[in-house]
């Protein structure tokens, strides 16, 4: 075998695109802990930019110690970054990333000033992701919140109901107009030896009846107050990648249902799945009542009857959107005004049929006495977790779901 040997030259060459995903996907879902002041300066809705793509990239090249020493020493001496080949080279890089389908890069950011010269111009450059990166992210976190749960085969959600299908239940019925002609063989042949074959009318053919299985809509609530990357904790992250999870395993396995993402805070707004991997807390209270307010008209524009409402929260409800449109705030114990209202949202939701289940990331006795009155109202589930296991719990409770038949 011959071997031919060439001169090493420093680059990214090998990179593809997911692995420069692995590399940034810590930035990408970023929640704001690590940076928990300067953030909120000037705007905590900031749109990540090109700029914040080539910081994210440029950090993780020097933890993987993959910068050669001479373009460090280049760029430390530049008068201008866009001219030193370390800039150059990881230009191609976010360039790689667009040709491989998983970022685009839009027009200028509103929300920031334009700056002098071309690093003024990289800052107005809004990034965006695209939904293959949002699979690929969902397909991570969806990895590693069931790796832990064994196997378990793809399936639907069971109803009480029972239908002609293909799923036997092992019971039958006479057949009516409309079946599904999945006969039971040995009992429809007793009724022809009984009764004769020109004697048979179409209730003696006995078909198999198989569980009825209905799609399932969903709307995720994420509480962004700022209590979720305080006490030294960041539980958005967290609540996110199961949020990520989720839809990935509805969009691959349950391809009838729908899922929707909300955040509710002082406020609450409708989030769209490409944007839900970048959404980060802000210095807000936890309006709960909008929140669920939200969720009950995001359910109320997707068919179908069997609807549910995720919410994952840490903090009591300490704001209240007044008539007036202006926000009521009060952060000190449960306030007997904006408990009123929430409870309101959740009896509105009970008489619309949807359940609310409740994962709390937090164990305060006010959050867990307001928890345990949803859940009373709601008839819905609820959830004392962490966010170190909060996935395995949602995703269970997903994959799990049980209807009785009364």
């Amino acid at each position: 075998m011959r071997v031919r040997y060439s001169k090493y030259k420093p680059g990214f060459d090998d990179l593809s695109g997911a692995e420069l995903m692995e590399m940034i996907q810590d930035f990408l879902m970023d929640s704001g802990f690590s940076d928990p002041y300067n953030r909120y300066q000037p705007d905590p809705s900031r749109t990540p930019t090109a700029e914040d793509l080539y910081d994210a990239l440029l950090q993780a090249l020097l933890e993987q110690g993959r910068i050669p020493e001479e373009w460090l020493r280049e760029a430390r001496f530049a008068n201008r970054k866009e001219e030193t080949r370390l800039y150059q080279e990881i230009q191609k890089l976010i360039q790689r990333l667009q040709e491989e389908g998983f970022i685009r890069l839009g027009g200028p950011d509103p929300t920031q000033p334009a700056g002098p010269g071309s690093q003024g111009e990289a800052q107005e450059v809004r990034l965006e992701l695209t939904q293959k990166s949002v699979d690929f992210l969902g397909l991570k976190s969806l990895r590693a919140l069931l790796g832990s749960l064994g196997k378990n085969a793809p399936g639907a959600h069971p109803t009480r109901h029972y239908a002609s299908g293909v799923e036997s239940s092992g019971e039958t019925k006479p057949y009516e107009f409309g079946d599904q002609p999945n006969l039971n063989l040995a009992e429809t042949l007793k009724r022809v030896v009984t009764k004769g074959l020109e004697n048979l009318e179409a209730s003696d053919l006995v078909i198999e009846l198989a569980e009825y299985a209905a799609a399932m809509n969903t709307v995720v609530l994420l509480d962004c107050s700022h209590s979720m990357i305080l006490y030294g904790e960041d539980r958005f992250t967290p609540a996110k990648r199961v949020a990520l999870g989720l839809a990935h395993l509805i969009r691959t396995q349950y391809p009838g249902d729908q899922v929707r993402f909300g955040i509710f805070h002082d406020s609450a707004e409708e989030v769209p799945l490409g944007r839900l991997p970048m959404v980060q807390v802000g210095p807000y209270h936890t309006n709960t009542a909008e929140g669920l307010r939200l969720a009950r008209k995001m359910l109320k524009k997707m068919s179908g009857e069997m609807k549910q409402i995720i919410m994952i929260t840490d903090g009591k409800p300490s704001a209240l959107t007044l008539p007036s449109g202006q926000i009521y705030k009060n952060a000190w114990g449960l306030d007997p005004v904006i408990l009123a209202e929430t409870l309101k949202e959740a009896t509105l939701a009970r008489k619309e049929g949807i359940p609310i289940h409740t994962f709390m990331l937090a164990r305060e006795p006010e959050l867990l006495a307001f928890v345990k009155k949803i859940t009373q109202i709601t008839k819905g589930k609820a959830y004392l977790t962490t966010p170190a296991n909060i996935g395995r719990y949602v995703l269970m409770d997903f994959l799990n779901r049980k209807v009785s038949r009364n």
